[in-house]
């Protein structure tokens, strides 16, 4: 960015300068940081994307019966994928207020933008995942989608009161964990969209809503996104976001070393990573079951275990140098993320098709269904090292098309419909 600055005339002069620089700043370095760290946790999810389509194995990764150190390290990172989508996508609505950008336009792309994610989501990315149509779930779009159209509303309170409120959430929604949907009659399953896991009917042994992510926890997340954006706004915000993340992590220790409060007691989903921790035969096991914290719906550990590091990481992405080839490869992904989300699921699911094929595996339960729906057949799968090798080809054959994107937008930045995209 070429930006030229004349001596100033007068101390009023010379203030206006000193906020014009800092302003660059924020759109160029602050941004880039961001940018890098979305792309990183992006390339992560295409692993463990790869992971799903790719695999043999009829356990999952967090089953302590039967994974491996190598297996649940493959998961565990993926982790942090949705937690920082929803920090970062807060803290962006906030970063635009520094742009020009008013409350009130803040506000509406916040819900316009929602509703559109809500909608690709239960089209786009149900088909991308399935190859079947109607396939009614609440994925990570979904979620993101409504925590946006809540934001539009939230963000209008006083920051305190906003971040209060995020922090609540995240901090108290496992206190709802006891509540069981069957108490709300026939609509147990809006409770579950707001803070469950699992398969509720809407029209009974004919249609079924699968709730993946459910809405109460990471609108938390966003609100505390929300937040952190008005927070790096400030300036000087590198050591206290730092600060904040180690926090976040020793929290995160402290409550998992000592069975404290925080990871779903009750097992909303069922699932073995439900609970505290314990001593396991060997070692890298008991590593596994310290680090097993529910994603689904995410308990306070979860969310502590990923957020803590995500802060001190994004924080680091503001001292490097974000010319160097690898921090320019994950920027440039980092900045078309729904481009990338969208296209990362048909190349995945169509790679394993073809690879079925090839490999003479069987196909059909991926043209309808997937691992979404489908049970792994007999005789299909394969290993970790395969899996990691094509989720490095996705993502070296995604890189061209997100950079040409990236152009794309960065030459129509005029067009207001380019946000959307």
């Amino acid at each position: 960015m070429n930006v030229e600055l004349q001596a100033p005339a007068s101390p009023i002069d010379a203030l206006r300068q000193s906020l014009r620089v800092s302003k660059i700043k924020l759109q160029s370095t602050r941004l880039a940081s961001i940018d890098i760290l979305r792309g990183i946790v992006m390339v992560l999810m295409v692993l463990d994307h790869t992971r799903s389509f790719f695999t043999g194995l009829k356990f999952s990764p967090e089953d302590l019966a039967h994974t491996s150190g190598w297996l649940f390290f493959t998961r565990f990172v993926s982790h942090f994928c949705a937690p920082v989508f929803f920090l970062l996508a807060g803290a962006g609505g906030s970063l635009a207020l520094s742009q020009g950008k008013s409350i009130e336009q803040v506000s509406k792309f916040f819900w316009t933008r929602g509703l559109w994610l809500v909608f690709i989501d239960l089209t786009v990315m149900a088909w991308g995942w399935t190859y079947t149509f109607p396939f009614w779930f609440s994925g990570v779009l979904w979620a993101i989608g409504w925590s946006m159209v809540a934001m539009s509303l939230l963000m209008r309170i006083p920051m305190r009161w906003l971040v209060g409120l995020g922090a609540g959430i995240v901090v108290g929604h496992n206190l709802l964990d006891s509540v069981n949907p069957a108490v709300f009659g026939k609509l147990a399953g809006l409770w579950m969209i707001l803070h469950g896991h699992g398969v509720f009917w809407i029209v009974r042994n004919e249609t079924f809503f699968f709730v993946l992510f459910p809405l109460i926890p990471w609108v938390g997340v966003m609100a505390l996104g929300f937040g952190l954006g008005t927070l790096i706004r400030a300036g000087n915000w590198r050591k206290r976001v730092a600060a904040i993340g180690v926090a976040l992590t020793v929290a995160f220790a402290l409550l998992r070393i000592f069975h404290l409060y925080g990871n779903s007691q009750s097992s909303l989903a069922g699932g073995s990573a439900a609970g505290a921790w314990s001593i396991q035969p060997t070692l890298t096991l008991t590593v596994v079951s310290f680090f097993n914290t529910l994603k689904y719906p995410p308990s306070l550990q979860f969310l502590l275990m990923t957020l803590g590091p995500a802060l001190i990481a994004l924080a680091w992405f503001d001292t490097i140098d974000e010319e160097h080839w690898l921090a320019r490869f994950f920027k440039v992904l980092g900045r078309v993320p729904l481009f990338f989300y969208v296209l990362h699921i048909y190349l995945v699911h169509a790679m394993a098709v073809w690879v079925a094929f090839a490999f003479h595996q069987p196909s059909p339960w991926l043209l309808s269904g997937g691992p979404m729906l489908r049970l792994i057949p007999q005789g299909y799968g394969h290993g970790l090292p395969f899996i990691y090798a094509m989720a490095f080809v996705a993502v070296l054959l995604l890189y061209p098309a997100c950079k040409w994107f990236m152009k794309i937008k960065e030459q129509h930045r005029d067009k207001w419909w380019m946000s959307y995209l």
